[in-house]
């Protein structure tokens, strides 16, 4: 028998209180004082409002040990935003802040709301909030202390080690994704047959069209799909819109296929993707690019020779404010690139393909392995903090 179960079998064997919010926490919202941005003084208290720290600031609201937790704007109403704090920092109105009475360890406290379902507490319509009157009806589980205690030491100790092993992985993934960058520029430039040419004398360009040419009245609910940027650079190659017949061949220009090469110009610049072969056939949008690879240059070739440094020499080239587009096909065009011979060209593909899948599999593989550690916290979280009631 582990000491938890001791103390229960102890302190509460026949099950324990249940009690309102209201009535086992002191809530201390009427300290609360948002300030505008420009408004702030910079200093080292932590500036708190729904999610996460917003800034640093001079001065604080509360000192102590409190839970935070939303009022509104929670990055998630199932995995509602719950933060706890202990020494000086300043709240926000967008968050309830509250600590627990004599008997209710307010770490304990956190740890309850963190398994708790808010959402049939919530008001309101397209931003959900949690307002006072429904916040202290939350019915909090009163163990004796001692209980309350021993579960606390468990879950910090999981949450400790969950984190530990989170931060590990992270490195881990970094590693990796330099460690495939590495070796994807030293085999690109091995090749000492490769010849000195513009990316206007080894592809096309065709930018998709701008203006009114894609209003969404044209769109129908079916036919040649419309590649998006968000939709289908990055590799999910799901589409929002289609166009009929008529406008296809209107647009023929910017037509694209499975096999083709496609790029983003606009906001985020050279990512780039090939389109597999169960995609659709369709047109590009205005922030894509279509690349045409010309005889004698392999498309998977003249991809990774983006994802290498085309891309980056876009990004530092680009132009616009708080949405960057390509300076211009020119100037795409003229950037210069290695290129072997073909057979050459096939060869490092083949490489980088297998090292490709080899990185991909383990990088693929970590953030699951997160996912699984969070969902194992999760569960044994959930079975410490449930409860037979006292009748």
């Amino acid at each position: 028998m582990s000491k938890l179960e001791e103390l229960i079998a102890e302190l509460c064997p026949n099950g324990v209180e249940f009690v309102k919010l209201g009535d086992c926490c002191a809530i201390e919202d009427n300290k609360r004082k948002p300030i505008k941005a420009s408004e702030r003084t910079s200093g080292k208290t932590p500036y708190y409002g729904a999610n996460n720290i917003q800034d640093y600031v001079d001065g604080f609201t509360h000192d102590g040990e409190y839970v935070l937790i939303a009022e509104d704007g929670s990055s998630s109403l199932e995995n509602y935003s719950i933060q706890y704090v202990n020494g000086k920092f300043w709240a926000n109105n967008h968050v309830h802040v509250v600590k627990g009475n004599e008997g209710l360890n307010s770490r304990f406290l956190y740890h309850c709301l963190t398994a708790f379902n808010f959402v049939p507490y919530l008001v309101g319509g397209t931003r959900a909030k949690l307002n006072r009157a429904s916040m202290i009806k939350i019915p909090i589980p009163l163990p004796p202390l001692l209980v309350q205690e021993e579960i606390v030491r468990i879950l910090d100790n999981f949450t400790e080690l969950t984190a530990e092993l989170t931060a590990e992985l992270t490195a881990e993934i970094i590693a990796r994704k330099k460690q495939s960058e590495y070796y994807r520029s030293e085999i690109l430039r091995s090749s000492k047959l490769a010849e000195t040419k513009t990316l206007g004398e080894v592809c096309n360009f065709v930018r998709g069209p701008f203006g009114g040419s894609l209003k969404k009245e044209i769109f129908t609910t079916d036919g040649y799909a419309v590649y998006e940027q968000q939709h289908a650079i990055y590799g999910e190659f799901k589409f929002r819109y289609f166009v009929d017949e008529q406008k296809f061949k209107e647009m023929k220009r910017f037509e694209v296929k499975p096999g083709d090469l496609i790029m983003s110009c606009s906001g985020t610049m050279g990512k780039i993707a090939i389109i597999p072969d169960d995609a659709p056939e369709g047109i590009i949008n205005q922030a894509l690019l279509k690349l045409t690879p010309k005889k004698g240059v392999d498309n998977k070739f003249l991809k990774y020779c983006f994802e290498d440094f085309i891309a980056a020499h876009m990004n530092s080239n680009a132009r616009g404010g708080a949405i960057k587009n390509v300076a211009s096909v020119a100037v795409l065009k003229g950037i210069e690139i290695q290129i072997p011979p073909i057979d050459e060209q096939l060869r490092v593909v083949a490489l980088l393909d297998r090292f490709d899948t080899l990185c991909n599999g383990i990088i693929t593989g970590l953030p699951a392995e997160i996912d699984a550690r969070q969902k194992q916290y999760e569960y044994y979280r959930d079975k410490l903090l449930t409860f037979k009631e006292l009748w």
